[in-house]
């Protein structure tokens, strides 16, 4: 589901009714939680936490006029999605999420190779995606993805 929204403000307001309270406390969790120098902005049409320009000028191999991505936070159709590249690009991240998920006793987690996908709005784990967004500084992201990425 696109949405079109210059903010992330703006998105917040276009997504369906039943989505703003769990979004918003995902996307409280990721700014209460997001160590320095990662920006939010739209990113794919997205809320988005980037490293910008400034501090990693190379921007993102793809197309590097972006900077370089880090977490998207998306409403789909029929669930909210969650990516974040850390666990797609650092294994022990993810095996790290995957146990902390089974030791909450969350039920079966919905997730992809980066997406986590939430479609029981009710059974979100703000805390446990706090935990998750703190774990990786900007630096460390830098070279995860140097290393994984760049050539």
């Amino acid at each position: 589901m696109k949405i079109e929204a210059t903010s992330p403000e703006d998105y917040l307001s276009k997504i369906p009714s039943d989505r703003f309270t769990p979004m918003s406390g995902l996307r409280h969790a990721i700014l209460s939680n997001l160590p320095d120098g990662f920006n939010e902005e739209m990113s794919y049409g997205m809320l988005g936490y980037v490293v910008p320009h400034s501090l990693y000028p190379a921007g993102y191999h793809c197309n590097t006029k972006l900077p370089l991505p880090f977490i998207n936070l998306a409403s789909q159709k029929n669930f909210i999605a969650l990516y974040h590249m850390g666990i797609y690009s650092k294994p022990e991240l993810l095996d790290w999420f995957v146990s902390e998920w089974k030791l909450r006793d969350l039920g079966k987690l919905d997730m992809g190779k980066s997406c986590v996908r939430f479609k029981k709005m009710d059974k979100i784990p703000f805390d446990l995606i706090g935990e998750l967004v703190s774990k990786m500084t900007v630096q460390e992201w830098i070279d995860v993805y140097e290393s994984a990425y760049k050539k």
